[in-house]
């Protein structure tokens, strides 16, 4: 089983900058791939960012530029730099691990969220 232990959320005014972190555990056969998502009131839950282990790190347009995804494989964490805050970008974010199994089944686990919110 892995387990994601997600940190670094808090309130920010808007053109602040916050940095989550993702901490993952566990046995993991492949891993395909590192993402945030987030879910704000009303809405579904969007991909925010993605980190596959074999290419480029993916972005939605609306964070594009002002977001970066990154990893530290020493410390088995995965980052979300966020910078340039905008009140829209308020709401719950959870990391996501995308892996394979010895079987070779995708699997997908979450961490438990963590919450941003910008101010005006």
């Amino acid at each position: 089983q892995v387990q994601l232990v997600e940190s670094g959320g808090g309130l920010v005014q808007a053109g602040g900058s916050l940095r989550l972190s993702c901490a993952h555990s566990g046995s993991i056969f492949i891993l395909n791939a590192m993402n945030w998502y987030r879910q704000a009131p009303g809405k579904q839950r969007e991909l925010v960012a993605a980190l596959p282990t074999s290419g480029r790190a993916n972005y939605a347009d609306s964070v594009k530029g002002r977001f970066t995804i990154s990893r530290d494989n020493a410390r088995n964490t995965v980052y979300l730099q966020m910078n340039s805050l905008k009140p829209d970008d308020t709401a719950v974010y959870y990391c996501n691990a995308e892996v394979r199994d010895r079987q070779y089944r995708t699997l997908n686990y979450w961490g438990q969220g963590t919450q941003v919110t910008v101010s005006s």
